[in-house]
């Protein structure tokens, strides 16, 4: 019995425990605040339905108040659902500064059309939370913000109409562990990094598309060194070396420079960053050599250096023994050489893109080992020799595959079923035929087909209209096929068959059709002649 009575007791407290929050007494002059702030916005969808005269504010939707005091620390307004349809439109009102107490504001994804940030957020002392992303603010960043001495988290980015013009304010927020700024004007502050790199709290720095120009800095030791762990500058206008103050950051875990203009070579160096399981050079004037000490990183996760000029050979050693590795995009640059095999011992591997270098000799077979593979790009190389069913033994995750321009052949036996289910084929300029591959048909969730220049044929066969009918994208152009397609329905939102030898009339062509390819009459010995046969729907 005792045993009994002490379970409903623990029961009846956890039940307590919970309507503890809506049965606490509401702060009278906070709640009438609240009711003025929700008066300067439009509330579409309800959002703010149970802020009443009625109801105890700390029950109303979004708010949260201190479960001794009942007053109201935390504001939770953020667009729940990323839509235009939930959004509160208005402008900010100084009915928030009396909630004295509040620590929490988030009114990211709102639209307050163009107003300013009001220079009041800056009185609001208790804050250490304040999240006005993607809110539609412009105008200048008040200067009022670096009052806010307990902040420790700002979120202002994703707010395109806003500039700084003196970035001093910032090294005032000692408290200060994560800022995103992203797409705010700075270029304005050419120190910007030396006000920065004062804030020995910083943990995070998201400083994406801020038109910044130069993050070389005489500073010879920056406060972030130990606590700095995501570093996030990519979209800007960095036309210069990688400064060498970014390989002290000994803490980092991730680091993005991806989109900029940077110069020169990659400093072996960067194996001082022996905490990073994210690094991104994309998209940079970056040349030389994939330097050996990457090979050390051995917590690397996702290594993305692709769209730059890096030459030389993908050293084994280099790459080979990042057992974590997950995502390696390495394309768009002059690498040559032979694609190493060590990569197939990174055994986390989800994503390889090798396309568009200058590498050589044959695919390597134990590449059909990683089991984790999601993707595989190898296209526009001079890759070269037999791909048969062992490639693919162990790529059972297969979703994307892609290999062209190449002199690859593909010799698989006609009754082949892959381990894979693939939602995006991408074979041209390889030697695929001549038959039409069998195996397609074990395919059940293609979305694009690409089969172009691929030496395929003779006669589709008959079960392929029927089986492609839910492939949203079919290119088979530049092959040999032939045959009669008036009687087939082409259901593809976009199809193209240019350069065979089909005859007869035009297709059959369903409402799902948006695009036929243009040349597809007069490369073909069709009965019906057009300029063009593209067919557009809204």
């Amino acid at each position: 019995m005792r045993n009994s009575e002490l379970i409903m007791m623990v029961l009846l407290l956890a039940v307590l425990s919970l309507c503890k929050t809506n049965s606490l007494a509401c702060n009278e002059r906070e709640k009438h605040a609240l009711l003025r702030f929700k008066q300067s916005f439009t509330d579409p969808t309800n959002r703010l339905s149970s802020w009443s005269l009625t109801e105890g504010c700390c029950g109303w939707a979004g708010v949260r108040c201190d479960n001794v005091s009942g007053r109201v620390f935390e504001l939770h307004l953020g667009n729940p659902d990323d839509s235009s349809k939930s959004t509160l439109v208005g402008k900010l009102s100084p009915a928030l500064l009396e909630l004295e107490h509040l620590k929490f504001l988030n009114l990211s994804l709102n639209d307050f059309r163009g107003t300013p940030i009001p220079s009041f957020l800056g009185s609001m002392s208790s804050l250490t939370y304040l999240n006005l992303w993607g809110a539609s603010f412009s105008g200048l960043v008040p200067h009022q913000l670096g009052n806010l001495s307990s902040i420790r988290q700002l979120y202002l980015g994703g707010n395109s109409g806003l500039y700084v013009d003196n970035f001093s304010w910032i090294s005032l927020l000692s408290s200060l562990e994560s800022l995103d700024l992203g797409w705010i004007d700075l270029h304005r502050d050419i120190h910007w990094l030396d006000y920065v790199s004062q804030l020995s709290s910083l943990s995070e720095l998201y400083l994406p598309h801020c038109q910044l120009n130069n993050m070389i800095s005489s500073l010879g030791y920056v406060n972030f060194t130990h606590s700095l762990t995501v570093l996030s500058l990519p979209s800007n206008n960095f036309i210069h070396n990688m400064p060498n103050w970014l390989f002290n950051l000994s803490s980092l875990l991730v680091l993005d420079l991806s989109d900029n203009s940077l110069v020169g070579q990659i400093p072996s160096t960067i194996s001082n960053l022996h905490n990073l399981n994210y690094l991104n050079l994309s998209v940079n004037m970056l040349i030389g050599r994939i330097p050996e000490s990457l090979g050390q990183l051995k917590h690397l996760e996702i290594l993305s250096i692709f769209s730059n000029f890096l030459c030389g050979p993908i050293i084994p050693y280099q790459l080979g023994n990042l057992s974590f590795l997950s995502y390696l995009d390495l394309h768009g640059n002059k690498l040559n050489g032979p694609i190493p095999s060590q990569l197939g011992n990174l055994s986390s591997l989800s994503y390889l893109y090798l396309y568009d270098n200058e590498l050589n000799g044959t695919l390597p077979r134990n590449l059909g080992l990683l089991s984790n593979l999601v993707a595989l790009r190898i296209g526009n190389n001079s890759i070269e020799g037999t791909i048969s069913e062992v490639n693919f033994a162990k790529l059972s995750k297969l979703k994307s595959l892609g290999i062209y321009l190449t002199s690859v052949i593909f010799n698989v036996s006609h009754n082949w079923i892959p381990p894979f289910q693939l939602h995006h084929i991408f074979l041209m300029g390889c030697k695929l035929g001549p038959k039409f591959p069998a195996w397609l048909q074990t395919q059940r969730f293609l979305q694009t087909l690409t089969l172009h220049d691929v030496g395929i044929v003779g006669t589709v066969p008959k079960w392929f209209w029927m089986w492609a009918s839910n492939i949203q994208t079919i290119y088979l152009g530049y092959n040999q096929i032939s045959g009669n397609l008036s009687q087939v329905l082409i259901n593809s939102t976009i199809f193209d068959a240019d350069s065979n030898r089909l005859v007869g009339q035009l297709p059959h062509l369903s409402p799902n059709v948006v695009l036929v390819g243009d040349r597809y009459t007069y490369r073909n010995n069709l009965d019906e002649k057009r300029d063009n046969i593209y067919v557009v729907r809204q």
